[in-house]
């Protein structure tokens, strides 16, 4: 098992390193206008505690996003750097982000998934997430 520990994401230590690991992520991860570095600190200011990064050795390996607007949770950007796959980093940053979110008072959480991204929506499954097909998503930019 890789020795790399969690914490809490550092706007001006961590932003550029972990927008390149984002960037690194060939299925699953879509770098977009809300990943600017005006959008993640705002980001930030509203839920400082929940963007966690797990680290090793100076280097970023993985990410996580946690949200809650009072009413219900949201994971985004759960990424590991494909040389450290496997190896349970997901899983952790997964659990911590939940812990965060349960201590918030936060009952339910979503997560969004592409559908094409089977290791993903297979990694889910096996945290006890569940797949819910009578939700749709719309999504509007503005």
């Amino acid at each position: 098992m890789s020795n790399f520990h969690i914490r809490e994401f550092s706007f001006d230590e961590d932003y550029e390193r972990v927008l390149n690991l984002w960037k690194e992520i060939e299925i699953g991860m879509n770098v977009g206008k809300s990943d600017s570095p005006e959008e993640i600190k705002k980001k930030i200011q509203r839920n400082p505690d929940l963007f966690l990064v797990a680290e090793k050795e100076n280097q970023i390996i993985g990410t996580v996003i946690g949200a809650f607007d009072g009413r219900r949770g949201f994971v985004y950007h759960l990424a590991v750097h494909q040389n450290f796959r496997r190896q349970k980093i997901a899983s952790q940053l997964l659990n911590e982000i939940e812990k965060k979110l349960q201590a918030k008072g936060c009952i339910k959480c979503l997560l969004l998934v592409f559908s094409d991204n089977t290791h993903a929506i297979e990694f889910y499954k096996k945290q006890g997430w569940k797949h819910q097909p009578e939700d749709l998503v719309f999504a509007k930019e503005f």
